[in-house]
């Protein structure tokens, strides 16, 4: 998931000592501070760079200096995969959403820190909350560190006096659509979070026949989607872009998520009155973000690198990422409120958050995404099936 803004929030310090896994990252602490290249593909540093430099600022005798970049999410894979071919990896950690995190494990870009470094993470069992220990599970793998967390979606947001019936089933919405060409859209889901929950959302909304199962049980939702195509003219490259043409009355209902709703209104992109809408047999499909280490960092570098992760994991850090709602709710970790969280972004989520939405948290079901050699594979159809003939302008 790409963003177009992000802003410090402030995080909690901490201390080598309580990084320390009963003394392991000491004994293993680089002789001089190193600097740290960090890209991020998927929007994170909005929740995490504040925390990032603190981290940092508390640490110099471990990081000398940090170095942020940003990249679309289906570059990564590629790049990181040229570099390690070239014995020349000059990106330490990734921050990064499903799309370079299915790539990287089915290509074997990173290093499976949960089996190779078991010591200086915290136990995740021990500090995950359900719904983050799933995703860590069944997605992060062995490679991906989750960081943040989110039921997501798919939600379907709106601007009232444009839509005076709200469709209430997938047949009730396609209707809609075919009656209002253009007027609706969604950003091409392998760089999109709302994109992303879409794809994998309709298999359950649908009803087909395997919802873990693109290639053999998405019969309904590869026709539905089809059909849906007739009246769309273009899928946009990210979510940013959807959110745009909310805002200027170019479309009148986009897919969004939980974040996607809340963070934009809260930054004046989108209509504070944008309403959103869920339509029958919906399903959270989670999102979560990974820290990851790519095969190739310098040695002296991986524990600093894995002290970070766990400062990251630390209460104080979590609730920075409430944010401004970026990825509501946002903490990985169990017990982590929005009491905790900086004032304003208490202030943000009281203004633009919904009162409905922990209603639907706690009574829509949750299902897992897609394996990510699977997730791959369905990037890959909707691409060739879908989203072929409906480039962006």
């Amino acid at each position: 998931m790409t963003h177009p803004t992000r802003r410090g929030v402030i995080a909690g310090a901490s201390s080598l000592a309580a990084l320390s896994a009963g003394g392991a990252f000491a004994q293993s602490a680089p002789a001089n501070p190193v600097m740290l290249n960090i890209i991020d593909v998927a929007g994170n540093l909005q929740l995490t760079q504040a925390s990032i430099e603190k981290f940092a600022k508390d640490n110099p005798k471990l990081i000398s200096r940090l170095n942020f970049s940003r990249a679309p999410s289906p570059e990564l894979p590629a790049k990181l995969k040229a570099q390690q071919d070239a014995n020349r990896v000059d990106i330490d950690m990734v921050l990064t959403g499903p799309g370079a995190m299915s790539d990287g494990i089915q290509q074997g870009l990173w290093v499976d820190v949960w089996k190779s470094h078991t010591a200086s993470l915290p136990k995740a069992e021990e500090i995950y909350h359900e719904q983050a220990l799933m995703m860590q599970r069944n997605f992060g793998q062995n490679e991906g560190v989750a960081v943040v967390y989110s039921p997501s979606g798919p939600l379907f947001e709106y601007m009232a006096d444009k839509i005076k019936t709200v469709p209430k089933t997938a047949e009730e919405f396609l209707a809609y659509v075919k009656q209002n060409p253009n007027r609706f859209t969604y950003a091409r889901p392998l760089n999109s979070g709302p994109g992303w929950t879409f794809l994998q959302g309709m298999p359950y909304i649908l009803g087909d026949s395997d919802p873990s199962d693109p290639m053999n049980g998405w019969a309904k939702t590869w026709a539905y989607l089809k059909e849906l195509g007739t009246a769309i003219d273009y899928y946009p490259t990210g979510t940013a872009a959807t959110m745009k043409e909310l805002g200027d009355g170019t479309r009148d209902c986009i897919v969004s998520t939980l974040g996607w709703d809340i963070n934009p209104r809260a930054l004046g992109i989108v209509p504070k009155e944008a309403k959103v809408f869920t339509i029958a047999n919906t399903h959270w499909i989670p999102d979560t973000q990974f820290m990851c280490i790519p095969k190739g960092v310098a040695a002296e570098k991986i524990p600093v690198i894995l002290a970070l992760m766990s400062h990251l994991l630390k209460p104080e850090s979590q609730a920075a990422t409430y944010d401004k709602g970026y990825f509501y709710p946002g903490p990985a970790i169990k017990g982590v409120t929005l009491a905790m969280a900086p004032k304003e972004s208490q202030d943000v989520l009281k203004e633009f958050g919904r009162p409905e939405y922990d209603g639907l948290i706690s009574s829509l079901p949750t299902r897992p995404p897609l394996t990510p050699e699977r997730l791959v594979a369905a990037f890959r159809r909707w691409d060739q099936e879908i989203g072929v003939g409906h480039a962006p302008k």
